[in-house]
């Protein structure tokens, strides 16, 4: 359930309300109470998990931080990023469980954390919940992506300093992105991906006169990718790239971004209320909204559980759509 001092509670229980992961069972882990009035039951052991609920909330750590009786804070606390850390390890964990185990997990989807609370707790070995889940689940290739019905977006680098953007990135890195990317739209359904990579430096680097990354780490990639058979373009300007990939119509399926917020500014303009973040390469589908706990609305109800409920949905469609590809 994400930082229990943030909206994440509060939107997976609207969501869940409203019918989002209708045909799947879902397992919160996390502390009950964080949830408000909800009446599903709580069980405290994983053996416990009722397999006729359609929901059901696993508090596993009832005699330590998860249950203690005092308030959750709404800001970034060490207490807070203990019990979302811990959360997410117990997530992790089901999807290990036997075949046929009540709370063996087909997918995980992750409501949001804080950073700086991990931080504060001394966990800051792991920036986010993205390398986590691929460190406790041996992926030796991963990605972040986004999903949303005008965009689809890949990253090539993520919770990276900006300075740091082009000392990380390589020809083999883009080229496992657009592999992933191409990956991801297939598990989409979409059979023949159409590929674009984003430009790093201003007119994907004009000929090496703004820079020299685009012609000689990001173009080897595409043509790389391109000699193994994908439909990929690029490195296209990144001012409009996004624009000729948004759907329906658009000229791309998808963008492999280069940094960050180069994915994430246009997403959240067209998608704010309903784009789902997405690890690309992982042994089981991993899904989350994509804004953050915002503590300052926390608790007054107001926040929107769109994005949330489309995390749950695409979570359950691609853990069905693997059970379907392996059957």
């Amino acid at each position: 359930m994400g930082d229990p001092g943030g909206i994440g509670p509060e939107v997976l229980a609207a969501a869940l309300r409203g019918g989002a992961a209708e045909g799947a069972r879902v397992v919160i882990y996390g502390p009950a109470r964080a949830m408000g009035d909800q009446r599903w039951p709580v069980v405290h052991a994983l053996d416990d998990v009722p397999v006729d609920a359609a929901v059901a909330v696993c508090q596993l750590d009832d005699a330590d931080i998860a249950d203690d009786g005092a308030p959750f804070e709404r800001a970034a606390t060490a207490r807070g990023g203990a019990i979302s850390h811990r959360q997410v390890l117990h997530a992790i964990d089901a999807t290990k469980l036997p075949a046929g185990h009540p709370a063996r997990a087909d997918a995980i989807c992750t409501a949001p954390i804080s950073k700086a609370a991990w931080v504060a707790a001394g966990l800051a070995e792991h920036p986010g919940h993205t390398e986590l889940l691929a460190q406790r689940l041996g992926a030796p290739r991963y990605a972040m992506a986004f999903v949303s019905q005008p965009l689809l977006v890949a990253l090539a680098t993520a919770h990276v300093p900006l300075r740091r953007v082009p000392e990380v990135l390589t020809t083999a890195r883009v080229a496992e992105v657009i592999e992933l990317a191409g990956k991801l739209c297939k598990d989409l359904g979409i059979d023949k991906p159409r590929i674009v990579v984003a430009g790093l430096n201003p007119h994907a680097g004009e000929g090496g006169a703004l820079g020299d990354e685009d012609d000689a780490i990001i173009a080897p990639a595409v043509a790389e990718a391109q000699d193994r058979g994908f439909e990929v373009t690029g490195p296209l300007p990144g001012d409009t790239v996004f624009r000729d990939a948004r759907r329906p119509g658009g000229e791309f399926d998808i963008v492999v971004a280069m940094y960050h917020d180069q994915a994430l500014a246009p997403l959240k303009l067209v998608a704010f209320d309903h784009a789902v973040n997405i690890t690309l390469g992982l042994g089981v589908p991993r899904t989350s909204p994509d804004h953050g706990t915002a503590f300052g609305i926390a608790g007054r109800g107001v926040a929107d559980a769109g994005s949330m409920a489309a995390a749950l949905q695409l979570a359950a469609r691609l853990a069905s759509n693997r059970s379907a590809s392996t059957s």
